[in-house]
Parts: structure tokens; C-alpha cells; sequence
């Protein structure tokens, strides 16, 4: 499971690990019933405070996309399908907002973002 923490990011680390658990699931590289690893190792794994973690992990268990399973870990919801469309669509905003900061610091206009965007998926199959 690959994540990163942006420490200067401004947003809380434990939502960082909320929406990139949710990413994670949206694009199918975890799938239902996987395990995720223990709240102790990916806080080790992270550098960051088990409670962090903990959090992260409750939050998802509280909306349905997580389910901790005594003594055995914790794991994505075998009753939790693909997120809904909407979530998948709140996914890809959080994306291009971030992009679209990044060109405006480049001076890049909105017009050569849709042009890039248009290469990229061109090149890709």
C-alpha cells in the first residue's frame, strides 16, 4: 500500500489518509477484503502518531469502507462496493484543483492545462 504524507500539505494528516485509502479503493489497487496493515506499522511506516492512524482507520470503518475484525486486523468491506460515482468524481476534483494551483504558481493558463490534459490522454492506451 503506497501512501504519502505531506507534512506541509495543510491538510490534516489523518484525512490525507482517509482520501488516499479512498483512492486506493476507488482505483482498485485494494480490493475488498484486503487487509491494510496494523495501525502500529503504518504509523511506523509513516512516521507519524499511532492515534493518526487509528483515526483514519475509524472514520472509514464508520462509513462502511473499512472493517476492523477482532484479532485478525483490519480490512476493506467485503460489503463495501467500488465508491459511488460521486465519490469517484470528489476524487478527481481534489486532483485537478491541485493541479490547477500548480499552473496558476507556474503561470500556466487554464486553456494550456486542457491542452496538456488532451496530450497525456492521447499517449495513454
Amino acid at each position: 500500500m503506497q501512501i504519502r504524507i505531506e507534512a506541509a500539505d495543510g491538510v490534516p494528516i489523518y484525512l490525507q489518509l482517509v482520501q488516499q485509502i479512498k483512492y486506493l479503493i476507488a482505483t482498485g489497487r485494494l480490493s475488498t477484503d484486503e487487509q491494510l496493515p496494523s495501525v502500529r506499522k503504518l504509523s511506523q511506516q509513516l512516521v507519524v502518531n499511532p492515534n493518526t492512524v487509528a483515526r483514519a482507520y475509524r472514520e472509514l470503518e464508520q462509513v462502511g469502507i473499512l472493517v476492523t475484525r477482532p484479532g485478525a486486523g483490519v480490512f476493506v468491506s467485503p460489503t463495501a462496493s467500488p465508491l459511488a460515482k460521486r465519490e469517484q468524481h470528489q476524487l478527481l476534483l481534489e486532483k485537478i484543483d491541485t493541479v490547477l494551483v500548480e499552473a496558476r504558481h507556474l503561470d500556466v493558463s487554464t486553456e494550456g492545462v486542457v491542452q496538456l490534459v488532451r496530450q497525456r490522454a492521447r499517449a495513454i492506451p
